[in-house]
């Protein structure tokens, strides 16, 4: 599918700051910058951001594959982040993958690179089993990998969607994510927001094998290690199409490595 630039470029100044199809402030500001620039524009990255976090997790990631001439997405999920205001019961993963996917469809976006973060994991899962067609790769930053049937919760049962249910998670502290550098710490803490939890509650829902032909690559955050990495390297070895990468920084390499993770992930772009 091919993307006309220029209706690209002035829809990104369109959308200026304002929120619009859950592109909000820095992620939005990156699509104007990628959009406007004069080389090429080739494969859009979607940035998909982990529980607690927002679009803004991205900040620092956003401006680097702009200019490399990437066309970077970053939207930010229901009930978290800038749209914080949005949570409750009503938010489970499937509004995530929903959301997801209607991103892609209202910017008519194909050969996708698709990065999720964290607990974004299961989201970008749910959006291959729906439309691999639109996908060119999965990227797993230190991501879960879902067991089919089950809740990141480890639960079976659909979760208890009435209005009267408020349950959220917390929002969680930087230093429990692996950040150590004070500064990094006080801004993050600024922005991370509790987390609709019925989003861990609910079962992921797939028709089809883990990533749905679509190929893949895991990348394992090592310094300090915080998800299971074996588990996950064991299964991407069952998969000839994926790849298993290592970043020498913590959890939130967006955050703390943005250089390195941009080489990684332009080099993940040229396969």
């Amino acid at each position: 599918m091919s993307v006309n630039h220029g209706d690209r470029s002035a829809a990104a100044r369109g959308l200026g700051r304002r929120h619009a199809l859950g592109l909000v402030g820095a992620a939005a500001a990156a699509l104007a910058t990628g959009a406007e620039r004069s080389q090429p524009i080739v494969r859009p990255f979607v940035l998909v951001h982990g529980a607690w976090h927002g679009a803004w997790c991205w900040e620092r990631l956003t401006p680097l594959l702009s200019a490399r001439g990437f066309w970077a997405v970053a939207p930010c999920l229901a009930g978290v982040g800038e749209r914080a205001k949005e949570i409750g019961p009503h938010i489970t993963l499937d509004t995530h993958v929903e959301e997801t996917i209607a991103l892609l469809n209202a910017w008519q976006m194909s050969d996708v690179i698709l990065v999720g973060h964290s607990y974004a994991g299961a989201v970008i899962t749910g959006v291959a089993d729906r439309v691999p067609w639109l996908l060119r790769k999965l990227v797993y930053l230190d991501a879960v990998i879902p067991e089919p049937g089950k809740s990141l919760n480890g639960g079976t049962a659909q979760p208890n969607t009435s209005p009267s249910n408020r349950a959220v998670m917390p929002a969680v502290s930087p230093q429990s994510l692996g950040i150590t550098d004070p500064a990094d710490a006080a801004w993050a803490a600024r922005r991370l927001t509790a987390h609709p939890i019925n989003t861990f509650d609910q079962p992921i829902r797939i028709a089809s094998p883990i990533g749905n032909g679509v190929p893949g690559a895991y990348i394992a955050c090592t310094r300090p290690a915080m998800m299971p990495h074996a588990k996950y390297a064991a299964f991407v070895r069952t998969r000839p199409d994926w790849r298993m990468l290592e970043l020498a920084t913590g959890h939130e390499a967006m955050i703390t490595a943005p250089r390195q993770l941009a080489a990684m992930l332009v080099d993940l772009a040229g396969d």
